[in-house]
């Protein structure tokens, strides 16, 4: 599955983001796509994730200014950063969980390649 990310950029404080994220057509099912996000010096860390009946979790960090939503037929996930902090500074990556079942099980997860966010007054 390939995935291609947008929408980052530069926003004050206090400011908004959407982020994109679109999946090319490919033979898998995908069950879960989210958000992790890699800040200079850091660990990749989740921020949010959605599954295909709807589901989600949020890093406690994140919770009640990020929201994360899906289009299924699209194969495409969104992430909306409200409240943004300097802390929110990283890159970011969507992910895709995909499946197949016949002729074989396979499972694994694709990375889509970062879209930078930077929070700077």
């Amino acid at each position: 599955v390939q995935l291609q990310a947008s929408g980052g950029g530069l926003v004050q404080p206090g400011g908004s983001l959407r982020l994109s994220c679109a999946a090319s057509e490919s033979r898998f099912s995908i069950r879960e796509m989210g958000w992790y996000r890699q800040a200079p010096g850091k660990q990749r860390d989740l921020v949010a994730g959605i599954s295909n009946d709807g589901s989600t979790n949020y890093a406690r960090s994140v919770e009640g200014r990020f929201t994360i939503s899906r289009d299924n037929a699209k194969n495409a996930v969104y992430l909306q950063m409200d409240s943004l902090n300097t802390e929110d500074t990283a890159v970011y990556y969507c992910y895709a969980d995909y499946y197949q079942i016949h002729p074989h099980p396979i499972v694994g997860r694709d990375w889509g390649q970062g879209t930078l966010v930077t929070v700077s007054s």
